[in-house]
C-alpha cells in the first residue's frame, strides 16, 4: 500500500507539472519553433538526468551492463514516446486546436489499460473499468465539448496517435524496469529522442527563425527541460514502475486538471462548475485505484 500512495503521488506530481507546462510553452513558442523547443528540453534533460546517473553510480559503486536487445528496447522507449507521441502532440494540435487536442490525448489511460492487459498481462478489473470511466467522464466534463470540436479529421486522428504511443511508452518504460533503474532508462530513452529529433530540428531552422535575446525564454527553456523534462518523465517512469501500469494511468488526468486551474490563475481563463464537477470526478476515480482492496 506504501508504494502504491507513493506512486499515485510521483505520477500526480508529474501529470500536474505536464499540466502547467502549457502557461511556459505558450510564451516561449513566440521565440522557438516547436521541434527546436523540443530538441532544447532534450538536451538540457539528458545532461541534467546524465550527471545524475553518474554521481549516483559513482556513489554506489555500480556499473550498468546494457545488452544489445537492452539498446533496442531503450531507442524504442525513446522513439515512440519521447520522439513520436510528442512530435504528433505538436502536429495535430496545430492541425486541430488546442482543446480538441487536451481531449483527445487525455484518451491516453484508455490505451495504457489496454497495452497492460496485452503485454504486462495485468488483470483488468471491476474497480479499474470503473476508475477509467469516471476519470474520462470528469475529463470530458473539465473540458467540455463545443462547436470546434472534431472540426479536422486528420489532426484528430494524428492525436489520438499521439495518446496510443504516449501508452505504450509508459508499458513499455515498465518492462525495462525488469532490468535498469527509472533513472537509467529515462537518461538514456531521452538520448535516443535526440538522435531523432536532431535532424527535424535541423530542417525547421532552415525555414524557420529563432530568437534567444530574451532571459525570460531562456528561463523557459531551463525551466521546460530540467523541471517539465527531466524532472517529469523520471517522476512518471519511477510512478509507473512501482504500481500497476492500469492504475498509474489514471493519474494522466491530472494534466487537464492542473492545466486549466493554473490557466485561470495565472492567464485569467474562467473556471466555471464544469471544472469542478469534472475535477471531483477524477479525484473519486484516482482514490478507487489507490485505495483498491488488498484481494485486487
Amino acid at each position: 500500500m506504501k508504494n502504491t500512495f507513493l506512486g499515485a503521488f510521483y505520477l500526480s506530481l508529474a501529470a500536474s507539472i505536464w499540466g502547467g507546462m502549457y502557461v511556459v510553452s505558450k510564451y516561449v513558442l513566440d521565440f522557438v519553433p516547436p521541434i527546436t523547443l523540443v530538441w532544447f528540453r532534450y538536451v538540457i534533460a539528458f545532461v541534467v538526468l546524465f550527471v545524475i546517473l553518474k554521481l549516483h553510480q559513482s556513489k554506489t559503486k555500480m556499473s550498468i551492463f546494457i545488452r544489445k536487445q537492452d539498446w533496442f528496447l531503450l531507442g524504442w522507449i525513446g522513439f515512440i514516446g519521447y520522439f513520436v507521441s510528442i512530435s504528433l502532440q505538436f502536429i495535430g494540435t496545430k492541425l486541430s486546436d488546442a482543446h480538441t487536442g487536451a481531449l483527445i490525448t487525455s484518451a491516453t489511460p484508455a490505451f495504457i489499460v489496454l497495452f497492460a492487459k496485452l503485454v504486462l498481462k495485468e488483470t483488468l478489473t471491476i474497480r479499474k473499468i470503473i476508475a477509467l470511466f469516471l476519470a474520462t467522464i470528469g475529463v470530458v466534463i473539465v473540458i467540455g465539448f463545443d462547436g470546434n470540436t472534431g472540426k479536422s479529421f486528420w489532426g484528430n486522428i494524428v492525436l489520438l496517435g499521439a495518446a496510443v504511443t504516449w501508452a505504450l511508452l509508459s508499458v513499455y518504460v515498465k518492462v525495462a524496469s525488469s532490468r535498469f533503474s527509472i533513472l537509467t532508462i529515462t537518461t538514456y530513452a531521452i538520448l535516443f529522442a535526440i538522435l531523432f529529433t536532431t535532424p527535424f530540428m535541423i530542417w525547421e531552422l532552415q525555414s524557420t527563425e529563432m530568437i534567444l535575446h530574451n532571459t525570460y525564454v531562456i528561463l523557459g527553456i531551463l525551466y521546460l527541460g530540467i523541471v517539465s523534462t527531466a524532472g517529469a518523465f523520471f517522476l512518471w517512469n519511477k510512478g509507473m514502475e512501482m504500481i500497476d501500469a492500469g492504475i498509474g494511468s489514471l493519474f494522466f488526468f491530472f494534466q487537464p486538471l492542473v492545466g486549466s486551474f493554473l490557466g485561470w490563475l495565472l492567464l485569467n481563463e474562467r473556471l466555471n462548475e464544469n471544472f469542478f464537477m469534472g475535477g471531483l470526478l477524477i479525484l473519486i476515480g484516482a482514490l478507487v485505484v489507490v485505495t483498491k482492496n488488498k484481494e485486487q
